[in-house]
């Protein structure tokens, strides 16, 4: 593959055809602020705050878009880049409510953190602001579109990464939004990608509403236990409960959830869920009912075990069957079969996704 020179704040590096100034400055360390860009998604161009100088072009260009070219020099902050860069955000802030005290994303948004670095403190642009009804129908996703940035993350992490396509922008100029078909309410996977990849608070989950944001909150990196995919997640807890679910991007699934992984953790504090192994036992008091008491893990397993030697004395390996899980890692379910046919002795293995 060819390789092109560039040079980015007096730094040179070489970098592939086809890599936009803003990937070639990460790859030297320089940060270039951004809030439309996304690395797992295509170039969108949309906020205007990765803009840089380049030498023979007489405006600024933004980087996320502009692909290196040989010899290409490049500045990425200079006092007129700031004073630019301060001011799109001005303009920015200028349509977004000033609730960051109670918004759910403070501490995590990333158009919080660029105010803090550009020092805004009051914006000097006025006039009116979009003003929107919240109504969504789901019980899944908070939808605050006074705080949409139109940043078109949403979008485009719904089509080049889903395939849904849900939601698009709609209308034109200040009326511009973000919404599904016709302004109805939202109706989809409700995989939660938006809400990961949204840069504000204009999505969030509704689960995890006054829950906990960033202090106190302790993180746990684990696996999803939904399927036997294996995704990584990370747990946030607050107070021995799990507040919302979130996954790394330099993990294998690169971020990325599906609604049950995302969304689908109550069943973790419910009074239903088993947490002690069960041994039926026949109710003296009436024989047509049996009951259940609690046991230790190695009572459970020495029961088994014992229950199963007695049926293969008496009628045989074959008489033994074993039902596995299409939620259990395939190492497990290998361990499962291994055990089955090795220590039973018998080939009646089966799982409980057939359809």
């Amino acid at each position: 593959m060819k390789k092109l020179k560039v040079t980015i704040d007096g730094k040179t590096i070489e970098v592939p055809e086809n890599t936009t100034v803003l990937d070639a400055a990460r790859m030297l360390d320089i940060q270039i602020p951004t809030l439309c860009h996304h690395p797992k998604l295509t170039p969108f161009g949309g906020c205007r705050l990765c803009i840089v100088e380049i030498k023979g072009i007489p405006r600024p260009v933004t980087s996320c878009t502009t692909p290196v070219s040989d010899g290409m020099e490049v500045t990425t902050s200079s006092p007129q880049i700031e004073d630019l860069r301060k001011t799109v955000l001005e303009l920015i802030l200028s349509d977004h409510p000033n609730d960051c005290m109670v918004c759910e994303k403070a501490g995590d948004c990333t158009l919080q953190e660029l105010a803090y670095f550009y020092g805004i403190r009051e914006n000097r642009f006025g006039g009116e602001r979009r003003v929107y009804a919240k109504r969504d129908g789901n019980p899944f996703i908070e939808r605050d579109m006074e705080k949409c940035i139109l940043c078109g993350r949403c979008v485009k992490v719904c089509d080049e990464v889903q395939g849904v396509g849900a939601i698009d922008f709609t209308y034109r100029g200040f009326k511009s939004k973000i919404c599904p078909p016709y302004e109805k309410d939202l109706n989809c996977e409700f995989c939660g990608q938006c809400v990961a990849v949204c840069p504000t608070g204009a999505l969030t989950g509704k689960q995890w509403s006054l829950r906990g944001r960033q202090k106190d909150i302790k993180e746990i990196d684990t696996t999803c236990p939904y399927c036997g995919t294996g995704c990584n997640i990370t747990l946030h807890v607050r107070r021995n409960e799990v507040v919302r679910i979130t996954s790394r991007e330099d993990t294998w699934n690169e971020g990325w959830l599906c609604v049950k992984g995302r969304f689908g953790y109550k069943f973790i504090n419910s009074p239903d869920r088993l947490k002690k192994p069960l041994i039926r036992i026949k109710d003296r008091s009436n024989s047509l009912n049996d009951i259940f008491r609690e046991a230790s893990w190695d009572e459970a397993l020495d029961y088994i075990a014992t229950r199963l030697n007695e049926i293969k004395s008496k009628h045989g390996a074959d008489a033994i069957g074993g039902l596995s899980s299409a939620r259990c890692t395939n190492e497990e379910n290998y361990l499962f079969q291994k055990l089955m046919r090795a220590a039973v002795g018998t080939n009646n293995v089966d799982h409980c996704a057939r359809l």
